[in-house]
């Protein structure tokens, strides 16, 4: 097997298997992989590809899996990047579900559980807190980030036309900002 493909799949097999709290949670997993580690993709392409990821359909890891991998090695690092992202969680579930309703009564599994979500809370916040900066949000455009989470958890708002909106806002921005 090609040395690359091989590296694609062990990668995210590794980021696979710890991906409590989701993809926000594997945001700077991954960006120590595949920028720090291999350098397979400079920092700037990847917060690129965290936002294409993001408004794609489908699973974050998958999503970022799959475009690193068809960078390096097309089609066929497509399928060993996202199949090393899926394998791990898949194999994991299938376990959980085979012996849940066993344990889930047991008291310290339950405790155990209980425990683990301000750790995903913590997992969720750093990577949130790092795309900021990286994204360069200072005070005089927090309000935006601000503004659409609570258009979003306190209205209810669809995160769709939220996404409209900053698109067409940034569009707007930058053609004013062109022409000054």
């Amino acid at each position: 097997m090609n040395s690359i493909l091989w590296q694609l799949f062990r990668t995210f097999s590794k980021i696979g298997v710890v991906t409590f709290g989701g993809g926000y949670a594997m945001i700077p997993l991954i960006e120590t992989e595949v920028v720090d580690r291999h350098q397979w993709v400079e920092r700037d392409e990847f917060l690129d590809l965290i936002a294409i990821a993001q408004s794609c359909p489908g699973v974050f890891a998958i999503n970022i899996s799959t475009h690193i991998g068809y960078k390096l090695r097309g089609t066929t690092g497509a399928l060993c990047a996202a199949f090393g992202a899926a394998l791990p969680s898949f194999l994991i579930i299938l376990l959980v579900a085979m012996f849940f309703r066993r344990i889930m009564d047991v008291a310290w599994i339950e405790a155990m559980f209980r425990g683990i979500r301000p750790a995903v809370v913590a997992l969720i916040a750093v990577p949130v807190f790092t795309l900021a900066k990286s994204a360069k949000i200072n005070l005089a455009n927090c309000w935006i980030p601000v503004a659409s989470a609570l258009l979003i958890w306190g209205l209810g708002v669809n995160p769709i036309f939220i996404i409209i909106a900053a698109g067409l806002g940034g569009w707007l921005y930058g053609l004013f900002l062109s022409e000054s």
